[in-house]
């Protein structure tokens, strides 16, 4: 008679380990609290989901114990992972940069094809089932794989359900914060330039100490920063916030040129073009939203011709371009957020195969473990591998 598994969480590292499991034999049934399957697989990726990474380290993780990650992504990384996708029908197309989607181009093809596979194999599938407690739960089946997930996208089911879960067998929880996630500025400038977006480099400091750079797009909103430079700076921002550290960035709104060519532009233009305003000659290198709004943070009037500009107000100009700092207050929260941090303490966890250490049978996959990867795709690869660890362990025994 074949042997009875449980799944609870219907997202990647659920559906995974669900169709491992079956797909050998097993008797599966997943339970998902939400009314329909891998809601957070639908909007990743802005609807085209970034599968997976090509190039995937244990340097791409956070966690108290990053090294945890380091045999899942041997045992299952991107060609292993690759070559199941194919098995199903699913096609990848990876990108320079490692980062790889479905060759559909869409999050939707990858949630049907997870979903209509694993229904072939016979998995049973419980929605709108939202478990409660797993003490008596776990007595029912030979094993039990909490795929929960995190706090994050709360709007979409995130929960500390599975934090709840592994306290019930004593397991330490490390404190849960967003991750890839916008920041929130207090300053009575940042609305004015909502909607507008440049392609910058933002640094993040800690305690007044530089911590990293990132570039890419940054996008101004009403409460703050958000834009793809930005996420890639919030798990270390967040996790800053949550121990009470002082958080800033610099925005670099023009990475390609030095504040001594920007200075030198203005100064040039107000001699070529003297009846052009301050704001005129800013629009030919930002934004207007931004450029205005840099002009009220300076109290520079934007009426102001250029024939009235000396270098020194060029100067101040081009600082403020290159490095306008601003304090962060908080992030947006784990309901804008794409991932959590923290999460169940992974020194408690078989690396090898993602068992409890306090509980047999009982297995953690995924993001309700404290993993959070940067983003591009190891976030999933990390829930693809955990999964097939899990289901490779409860096959075997």
């Amino acid at each position: 008679m074949a042997k009875h598994i449980a799944v609870i969480g219907g997202g990647a590292s659920g559906l995974m380990s669900a169709i491992l499991c079956a797909r050998a034999g097993l008797e599966v049934s997943l339970f998902e609290q939400n009314n329909k399957l891998a809601k957070k697989i639908l909007v990743s990726g802005n609807g085209r989901c970034n599968i997976t990474n090509a190039n995937l380290s244990h340097n791409d993780y956070f966690s108290q114990n990053p090294a945890f990650v380091e045999y899942a992504l041997r045992e299952f990384g991107f060609k292993a992972f690759e070559k199941f996708a194919a098995s199903i029908g699913l096609l990848l197309d990876v990108k320079e940069d490692g980062r790889a989607y479905p060759l559909s181009n869409e999050a939707k093809s990858v949630a049907k094809i997870f979903e209509e596979y694993a229904k072939s194999l016979g998995v049973i599938f419980h929605t709108n089932a939202k478990i409660n407690s797993i003490k008596e739960f776990i007595t029912k089946y030979d094993a039990l794989i909490v795929a929960t997930g995190s706090r994050a996208a709360s709007h979409l089911g995130g929960n500390s359900d599975g934090e709840e879960f592994a306290r019930e067998f004593g397991h330490n929880i490390i404190p849960a914060y967003p991750s890839l996630v916008q920041l929130e500025i207090d300053s009575k400038f940042i609305h004015k330039m909502a909607g507008a977006k440049v392609d910058g480099e933002v640094t993040l400091f800690i305690n007044y100490q530089k911590e990293l750079s990132a570039k890419g797009d940054i996008l101004f909103t009403n409460y703050g920063i958000s834009g793809f430079a930005i996420l890639d700076i919030s798990q270390a921002a967040s996790k800053a916030l949550l121990e009470f550290s002082h958080v800033a960035v610099s925005l670099n709104l023009l990475p390609s040129l030095t504040q001594q060519q920007i200075a030198s532009h203005v100064s040039t233009l107000t001699k070529e073009l003297p009846h052009f305003t301050l704001l005129d000659i800013l629009v030919g290198l930002l934004p207007l939203k931004i450029a205005a709004t840099i002009l009220d943070f300076l109290k520079f009037p934007h009426a102001t011709k250029a024939k009235d500009i000396n270098t020194k107000t060029a100067k101040k100009i081009a600082n403020c371009v290159n490095n306008w700092r601003f304090e962060i207050e908080e992030t947006h929260g784990f309901r804008h957020a794409e991932v959590s941090g923290g999460g169940i303490d992974t020194n408690e966890v078989n690396p090898k195969t993602m068992e409890s250490l306090k509980q047999k049978n009982l297995y953690f996959t995924g993001e309700v473990l404290d993993i959070v990867g940067r983003r591009g795709g190891y976030n999933f690869a990390f829930a693809w591998a955990s999964a097939y660890l899990a289901a490779q362990d409860i096959i075997k025994k």
